[in-house]
């Protein structure tokens, strides 16, 4: 199964932001990516992602050639002209996470639910052939 293709430097990125010491490249010019658990259960893959702070209708969930695609936005809170920050580690901006599915995914049956700030992407498993593109809807 290769629902992930590792990248290491978000690896580092993500160490080096864990520890305070702040992420080897500006997220701010690049976007941010939420965190993500990949889990396989007897039925189905799992894929629940971090994304607290965004609406339902900034999300999308795209499966295209065996490519499941989680993408939105966080939008950055207007800020006060009279207010200083001394600290900002919030990350906005566009995000985008692609994982390759094994072929033993039913596209067409694939299921998005987004309860308070996890979006969990349920993938049935199948013996048949996947749809090429589908667009999840979100609960």
């Amino acid at each position: 199964m290769d629902l992930m293709t590792w990248n290491p430097l978000r690896e580092i990125d993500v160490l080096l932001s864990r520890a305070g010491l702040g992420p080897l490249r500006s997220m701010d010019n690049e976007g941010w990516m939420p965190m993500v658990d990949v889990r396989e259960t007897d039925a189905a893959y799992v894929v629940s992602a971090e994304l607290p702070g965004i609406a339902k209708e900034d999300i999308k969930v795209v499966v295209d050639n065996g490519v499941l695609t989680l993408q939105g936005e966080r939008h950055r809170d207007e800020e006060e002209k009279n207010e200083k920050y001394y600290r900002r580690e919030r990350s906005f901006g566009r995000f985008s996470r692609s994982f390759s599915l094994p072929e033993s995914v039913a596209a067409d049956e694939i299921t998005a639910k987004y309860r308070e700030g996890i979006m969990e992407i349920r993938l049935p498993k199948t013996e048949r052939q996947s749809a090429h593109r589908t667009e999840v809807p979100i609960e």
